[in-house]
């Protein structure tokens, strides 16, 4: 049996493909809403169409949007599987109603996980399939030729069902990452002493900030562009 199989067939190999695979969406996430943040800019969407060709369009980006997908697959495949996994261990349930040494979002990462996939299976049906097969509207910049994907933005966050989705959606990512940050670096073995609090701070104010800066788009959008 290949060293490959063994980790992917161990407890361990899998909670060390899915502390590796959280950091690289974590890593992704960070990217994706500092991009989306040109939604702000009130230029029309010329600049946020530009970064959306650019994002589909080159070689680099494209090769890291794969690794995304593949990162996607596997770190739910692998939180099911934990999941199902760590119920098996203890069929009987704990003594107490809950464990005093756990969190809500630690007890409930499995809800929390299938919830933010099935938003993500939405938000990609509604903007990345849209623009890379959508019939979009065509604008021009300086020359040159850009599919208008603010249109489908703004348009989409005209509905109050949408932003208030989007928004719940946000509050739950917040709370899958407030435990996923920290879980992946104990995982990797990366505590310590003199680093673990100011990792624990990080990832904290991470766990918060990027959600309500996502969140802040659809209710910006909503409001203006109505």
């Amino acid at each position: 049996m290949s060293w490959v199989t063994k980790t992917l067939s161990s407890t361990i190999g899998r909670k060390l493909i899915m502390a590796l695979t959280g950091l690289f969406l974590i890593l992704f996430l960070t990217g994706h809403v500092s991009g989306n943040l040109l939604l702000f800019k009130g230029d029309g969407g010329e600049a946020f169409n530009i970064y959306a060709k650019f994002m589909t369009t080159n070689p680099a980006v494209k090769l890291l949007s794969y690794l995304t997908y593949i990162s996607i697959i596997g770190h739910v495949i692998f939180s099911i599987w934990l999941s199902k996994r760590n119920k098996s261990a203890r069929p009987i349930g704990y003594g107490v109603s809950t464990p005093p040494s756990t969190t809500v979002s630690s007890r409930n990462m499995g809800i929390l996980g299938t919830i933010i996939l099935i938003f993500i299976v939405v938000h990609m049906q509604s903007f990345w399939a849209q623009m890379h097969w959508g019939d979009l509207p065509v604008v021009t910049y300086d020359g040159e030729q850009y599919k208008d994907l603010f249109s489908i933005v703004t348009f989409a966050f005209q509905n109050e069902l949408m932003v208030i989705g989007y928004v719940v959606a946000m509050v739950f990512l917040a709370f899958h990452l407030s435990h996923g940050f920290a879980s992946a670096f104990q995982t990797l073995g990366l505590n310590h002493a003199k680093y673990s609090p100011a990792i624990s701070v990080i990832g904290k104010i991470y766990c918060i900030l990027v959600p309500i800066l996502f969140a802040s788009m659809p209710v910006y959008i909503y409001f203006t562009q109505s």
